[in-house]
């Protein structure tokens, strides 16, 4: 069964005026999209003091917020480090890609046809060259392509949209569902046709086309690769994203061909093709799967649907990784595979790999941290089975008998367990006042994943712990969430004229306009009055420098009184 690509391209086009909505409905768009609240965040929320290491920040309806230098500093890593991580899935994902039934058949073709068809050994190896460079060339202008079609505003509201993670949800399971051979994603013979014939001619013209005929005809096995790429790479919301992982992706394709034309003989050492190139398929049709429950999951979180609690979740990958596993031990097979006669090495210890990955993730349905790959499952709070509940959760240092304000929406799913803080800042700063503690605000999302880790790889620190329970009045700002505010609480931002209406809006409002930032997680100590005390910072890993920082917030407000 083949599915043709114009059908591919309908569903991806309907994503572009979707992408046009979610701006308006977006909590985490760039500064220039983001308003200052009004006055119930903070009366003083236009113009306030700073501590003598920051920058003060005004309103100015013409311009953005003045970045603290701090704060600049956080943001340009957070973007490298983003950068380069789509970079590197790019790089794995053409890696895989070459092992694709497509491609892998053709490195041995090509190469042969530019070491025969050339005068010498240097003009083959130039035009090997050429034809990788060609292929970096057309993959990176599709990721050009993709960045221009919606832009920056639109990219970066793709990781809290419910919409957007929802067609994506779709589109992996589309793909998995290709991988698997259910059907293939195709393009139009007719096109394919005109770029193979275009490809005869010589020189640059040819080589280029040749290079082009390789991506058209390849693409039922690089289509779904492809797209999952630029879907992840589109929504971690960065500009260049796209292109950055067409390069990576393209350079991990390329390199072969320039490789082996050097080294003709290196050749021979390839393995043949055969039915292991399917069996790769299915691997990566599998892995799919697991991907695409991210996606649900983000929708599920931020629309407080409630399917996919943790212990789903986990099910859902153990269940996915068990059949994979099978798959790779011949106990499960699809259509369109070959008998497996014996399991070679690679295989069995590939599956060895995928079992013992089974087995690490079980405990975690009764409450384990499973600190490795926190970063991809829903928040422990939704956890509603827990051997360690008993222990780690109670009455908070904080708790006073006041009714918290939005703590029916996330202390039971977001709040990792143990912790009691406030969804509120103005209530925070007033419990703050009462206490003369100090306030940790904590800008947070449903679909942070650099949050989850840090809760359960830093938090989860006795020491860590402590501190924040006992040293602070905290504040768990969510900046994605998709709740309604009351009435009488929705206004237009006085900065850029857009309606605040949900919870995550103004947070996420107040983050940008006030601390000039709109990254998570974002970590801001302040007085009860609303000073930040000490520089603010983003995900830190490090337990040690992350118990300094919130330390070195204690000891300024102590300092200060």
């Amino acid at each position: 069964m083949k599915v043709n690509f114009k059908l591919f391209i309908l569903l991806m086009l309907l994503i572009a005026p979707v992408a046009m909505f979610a701006q308006a409905d977006t909590t985490t768009n760039k500064l220039e999209g983001l308003e200052f609240t009004d006055g119930t965040i903070s009366p003083d929320s236009l113009s306030f003091e700073e501590s003598p290491d920051t920058v003060t920040v005004k309103a100015d309806s013409n311009k953005t917020t003045v970045a603290a230098v701090a704060t600049g500093e956080k943001a340009a890593g957070a973007e490298k480090k983003s950068l380069w991580s789509i970079f590197i899935a790019g790089l794995i994902g053409g890696f895989a890609a070459l092992l694709m039934p497509c491609i892998f058949p053709m490195l041995p073709l090509t190469v042969s046809y530019f070491t025969k068809q050339s005068g010498s050994r240097a003009s083959g190896i130039s035009k090997a060259l050429l034809y990788g460079l060609f292929i970096i060339v057309i993959y990176v202008a599709l990721g050009m392509i993709i960045t221009i079609a919606f832009g920056s505003d639109a990219l970066n509201a793709l990781s809290t949209n419910g919409i957007f993670n929802f067609i994506f949800f779709l589109l992996l399971v589309g793909f998995a569902a290709s991988f698997f051979g259910a059907f293939e994603i195709t393009l139009p013979s007719s096109f394919v046709n005109k770029m193979d014939a275009k490809s005869d001619k010589g020189g640059l013209v040819g080589l280029f086309f040749m290079a082009f005929s390789l991506s058209l005809v390849s693409f039922s096995c690089t289509g779904p690769i492809i797209g999952t790429l630029l879907v992840e790479a589109a929504s971690k919301g960065e500009r260049l994203g796209p292109a950055i992982g067409m390069l990576g992706f393209s350079i991990a394709l390329a390199i072969p061909f320039g490789l082996f034309a050097m080294f003709p003989s290196m050749l021979k050492s390839l393995p043949k093709s055969g039915g292991w190139l399917n069996s790769v398929k299915v691997v990566l049709g599998f892995l799919e799967l697991a991907l695409a429950l991210k996606f649900l999951s983000n929708v599920d979180l931020a629309y407080h649907w409630n399917w996919l609690d943790r212990e789903v979740f986990l099910s859902l990958w153990i269940a996915i990784f068990a059949l994979m596993g099978l798959y790779l031990i011949g106990k499960i097979k699809f259509s369109h595979d070959s008998e497996l006669k014996f399991l070679s090495v690679p295989r069995t210890i590939l599956a060895i790999v995928v079992f013992s990955f089974v087995v690490y993730m079980v405990p975690g349905l009764w409450g384990a941290p499973l600190k490795s790959i926190s970063a991809f499952l829903p928040p422990s709070a939704t956890q509603d089975f827990d051997l360690s509940s008993g222990v780690s959760s109670g009455a908070a240092a904080h708790s006073d008998g006041k009714v918290k304000k939005y703590a029916e929406i996330f202390h039971e799913r977001g709040t990792p367990k143990g912790f009691d803080p406030y969804y509120d800042y103005d209530q925070a700063l007033a419990t703050a006042k009462e206490l003369n503690k100090p306030v940790l605000i904590d800008f947070t999302g449903w679909n942070c994943v650099n949050c989850r880790k840090m809760e359960a790889n830093v938090w989860t620190d006795q020491a860590v712990a402590k501190l924040l329970k006992e040293e602070f009045v905290m504040a768990e700002l969510f900046v994605d969430d998709k709740t309604e505010l009351a009435a009488n609480e929705q206004f237009v931002s006085k900065y850029s004229g857009k309606k605040i209406n949900t919870i995550g809006k103004k947070n996420s409002d107040f983050q940008a306009a006030t601390f000039d930032s709109n990254s998570q997680p974002l970590y801001v100590i302040v007085d009860p009055t609303g000073k930040k005390l000490v520089p603010q910072s983003g995900a830190n890993y490090n337990v040690e420098e992350y118990k300094a920082f919130l330390q070195s917030g204690v000891d300024a407000f102590k300092h200060k009184n």
